[in-house]
């Protein structure tokens, strides 16, 4: 006979059998090693944050973000908005945040243009086409990003004759050390229903064209939409002048004053000019084998369908290889596209003052905030880059194949 337990033991029994059951589960293991990272994460912050605290109070500062209110007191060379050295830092870093969204902005949709068609180019049959893609994919992929940079800012954009010289190239067009110069459209009254107008007759376009792209596959050309959309363009002027009987704007030329200072049109300075070509084409050599990738990923099959459909190789790789190969172009496209968004950030190279140079330069060195001003700047590219990812995530379903 077992001998019976003492008062007490038996109720400790139970409770060592279920601890030794919960050691030996993998899911406590796993909780716990999550919720033991966690609070050391926490520590650090709190060691991180009590030394900032101890440092700031031994210079007499508070952290905080209030100087954003006071004045900046520097000049800012390009700027798209209202800014002068009275303005506040928070209207400084709005100043570099516009900046870095023009460069962004921009820059993805040339390295778009360029990497589609250098892409197609790498698989094109013609030997010289694509060994000119080829040699430009080799020699941009393989050089530092920095360097190219540096050579189209002063070995392009800064050598172009000076303004001096009153070099003038294609007539209105000015291309000048200084930057370059072009005739630009100025708004006139009317013009806010001339852009309503042609943005009906654009989209009534691109419907018009994807109705007869589903309907009459072979007589979607793009020869064809583009007449569609000059048509939209026109038609849109023409009922603009009839409404408010004036034409909705004019061209601006770009003019030459007697102090050599250029007016009028639209100015691109070399900074912006040399960041925007640099960023381009580096990130376009990237897209480029992408886009070969994802041709190269649709079956042989449907290339062989498409031309005993009598299809032509244009039309058949717009309409049929294209749209397969986006699921495959279109994961790697988002990286390209927040790595252009992140290497903006060596506009301080060719002293473009993106939001980076604004508040990691002059905001930085007159206030004495590195914490705040690094902390601006990571959470300014965070948020960028999370909303591009959300939006090409968003887009990645919808090309996504659908089995029925």
């Amino acid at each position: 006979m077992n001998p019976e337990p003492q008062p007490g033991q038996s109720q400790k029994l139970p409770k060592f059998k279920d601890l030794s059951k919960l050691l030996r589960d993998d899911r406590f293991w796993k909780i716990a090693g999550q919720a033991i990272a966690l609070i050391l994460v926490i520590v650090v912050i709190a060691i991180l944050w009590d030394n900032l605290s101890a440092n700031y109070s031994q210079l007499g500062i508070a952290f905080g973000f209030d100087f954003l209110n006071s004045q900046a007191s520097f000049d800012i060379g390009e700027s798209v908005i209202p800014y002068s050295p009275e303005n506040s830092y928070r209207q400084a870093y709005f100043v570099g945040l516009i900046n870095s969204l023009r460069v962004m902005g921009i820059g993805i949709v040339f390295a778009t243009v360029a990497g589609l068609t250098v892409g197609i180019a790498r698989l094109s049959d013609n030997w010289l086409l694509r060994s000119l893609a080829g040699l430009y994919v080799e020699i941009l992929r393989n050089t530092p990003l920095l360097l190219q940079l540096f050579f189209w800012y002063f070995a392009v954009f800064i050598s172009l004759p000076k303004l001096e010289d009153n070099q003038q190239v294609r007539g209105p067009i000015y291309l000048t050390n200084r930057g370059i110069a072009v005739p630009w459209p100025v708004a006139l009254p009317g013009f806010e229903i001339w852009v309503i107008l042609l943005t009906i007759g654009v989209l009534a376009a691109a419907g018009l064209w994807m109705w007869r792209a589903r309907v009459m596959l072979e007589e979607a050309k793009p020869g064809r939409q583009l007449f569609w959309a000059v048509g939209a363009i026109g038609l849109s002027a023409i009922l603009a002048w009839i409404i408010t009987k004036n034409l909705p704007f004019r061209l601006d030329f770009p003019r030459l004053t007697p102090a050599l200072q250029l007016e009028g049109g639209l100015k691109v300075t070399p900074e912006f000019a040399a960041l925007v070509t640099g960023l381009s084409l580096y990130t376009g050599s990237y897209i480029a084998e992408i886009v070969r990738a994802g041709i190269q990923s649709v079956s042989r099959g449907q290339w062989e369908a498409g031309k005993s459909l009598g299809l032509k190789s244009g039309t058949m790789m717009r309409m049929v290889i294209l749209p397969q190969a986006l699921r495959v172009i279109v994961p790697p496209l988002t990286s390209q596209y927040l790595n252009l968004a992140k290497n903006s950030s060596l506009a301080v190279a060719v002293a473009y003052p993106d939001v980076y140079f604004v508040v990691g330069a002059p905001t930085l060195n007159q206030t004495g905030r590195a914490i705040e001003a690094m902390l601006i700047i990571m959470v300014t590219y965070l948020t960028i880059s999370l909303i591009v990812s959300l939006f090409m995530n968003w887009y990645n379903k919808t090309v996504q194949i659908k089995e029925r």
